[in-house]
C-alpha cells in the first residue's frame, strides 16, 4: 500500500501491483479478463418490488446457519455474472460468509418490467433486498459490499442508514459523479470505455422501447454519445431527476461519508481512470472513524491484480473485503 496517499488503519494487507500490469488501464481491462470465470452459485430467488416489478438476487454456497451474509451490489451494465463478483463470492467463501448476489433492475438477464432501470443512487432496492435477508436469516450479521456503481450505490445506503447493516466494503467507488463522467469521457481509453457502457445500454433501451416511448424522447437517447448525454436523456427523466448535473449532484457518494455510521472499509487507486484523483474524499475518511480508508497509488478501476506470474494472478481487493467482512461480521 502506497504511503504516498493519505490512509488511515484499515488492516489490511499491503498491495503490491503485478510488476507486468505497470499502467492503470492495463490493470482495468487485463484485470477483468485475468479473473477466472467461476460459476458460484447455487439458487436464484426472484422478489417483488412494491411497484410490480421483480429483482433477482443470486445465492452461493451457504456455509452454515451461524455464519454471516454480505449482500453484493455489481457494477455498471455488470451483474452477478460478472468475474469481480464472483472472484469476491469465492473469497467469501473461504471465509465462511454466504455471499448473496444483487442483479440491478435490467441487469439479471431479463428485462424489468416498469419504465425504469436503476442508478447510481437507487438505494430503494438495496434496502428491499437487505429486508428479504434479514427476514429470511434473522440471527445472521449482515453485511454490504459494492464495486464501481455499486460501491456508489453501497455507500450512499449506508449514509441513509441502512437498517441491518453491520459491515461494509465499497471498491473503485466513483464518490464524484460529475467528475467520474468527465473521467471516463477524457482520451481514447474514456471513448472505448464510453462505448462499451453505451452500447449496452442503448441496447437495453432498445429492447424496452415500446415501454420506454410514452415517458422519454427515445430519439434523443439512441442519438446519446457519451454518459452523460444518457443520463440526460434517460436516466434523470425517468428516476425523478431534473437532468444530469440534479441527479450527479444528489446521487454523488462524496456527500453522504460523513453520516455513515457503519464499519466501513474502502479500497480505492488514486490512478482509477473513473475517477480524478483530486475527487478522493482524503477529508471525509480521515472526519469519520467509521470509516477505514486504504487507498493506493496504482491499482486501476477493480483491477487490483497482484502475482508475479501471469498465468497465476491474483486479486488483492476480493481477498482483502472478504477477510474483513468476515472479522467485522463476527465482531459486530
Amino acid at each position: 500500500m502506497s504511503n504516498a496517499q493519505p490512509t488511515k488503519g484499515a488492516g489490511v494487507a499491503p498491495f503490491e501491483p503485478a510488476s507486468w500490469l505497470p499502467h492503470p488501464h492495463l490493470q482495468t481491462v487485463l484485470g477483468k479478463f485475468l479473473r477466472p470465470r467461476l460459476d458460484p452459485w447455487v439458487v436464484r430467488e426472484r422478489i417483488w418490488t412494491p411497484d410490480g416489478d421483480f429483482l433477482d438476487l443470486d445465492l452461493g454456497p451457504d456455509p452454515g446457519p451461524d455464519r454471516p451474509v454480505v449482500l453484493i451490489l455489481h457494477g455498471l451494465e455488470g451483474s452477478t455474472r460478472r468475474a469481480y463478483v464472483r472472484v469476491l463470492v469465492r473469497e467469501l467463501s473461504r471465509e465462511r460468509v454466504l455471499a448473496v448476489g444483487l442483479n440491478f433492475r435490467s441487469c439479471s438477464g431479463v428485462p424489468n418490467l416498469q419504465p425504469r432501470f436503476y442508478h447510481s443512487g437507487e438505494t430503494g432496492d438495496v434496502a428491499l433486498a437487505a429486508a428479504w435477508l434479514r427476514q429470511r436469516f434473522p440471527e445472521r450479521p449482515l453485511g454490504l459490499a459494492g464495486f464501481s456503481l455499486g460501491g456508489n450505490v453501497a455507500l450512499k445506503h449506508l449514509g441513509e442508514g441502512a437498517e441491518g447493516i453491520r459491515a461494509a466494503v465499497a471498491i473503485s467507488v466513483p464518490f464524484d459523479l460529475m467528475a467520474g463522467t468527465r473521467a471516463i469521457e477524457t482520451g481514447t481509453m474514456g471513448r472505448i470505455y464510453t462505448h462499451y457502457f453505451l452500447k449496452s445500454l442503448l441496447s437495453k433501451a432498445e429492447l424496452k422501447r415500446e415501454l420506454l416511448a410514452p415517458v422519454l424522447d427515445l430519439e434523443r437517447v439512441m442519438a446519446a454519445r457519451t454518459l452523460r448525454d444518457f443520463d440526460e436523456a434517460a436516466t434523470a427523466p425517468l428516476h425523478g431527476f431534473g437532468g444530469a448535473t440534479e441527479y450527479y449532484t444528489e446521487c454523488s457518494s462524496a456527500r453522504f461519508l460523513d453520516r455513515i455510521r457503519v464499519p466501513t472499509l474502502l479500497l480505492q487507486s488514486a490512478d482509477d481512470p473513473f475517477l480524478p484523483r483530486e475527487a478522493l474524499p482524503v477529508e471525509a475518511v480521515r472526519r469519520n472513524p467509521f470509516l477505514r480508508g486504504a487507498f493506493t497509488e496504482r491499482g486501476g478501476h477493480v483491477g487490483f491484480v497482484v502475482g508475479r506470474k501471469p498465468w497465476r494472478p491474483e486479486f488483492w481487493a476480493e481477498r482483502e473485503a472478504a477477510r474483513y467482512l468476515g472479522r467485522a461480521l463476527l465482531e459486530a
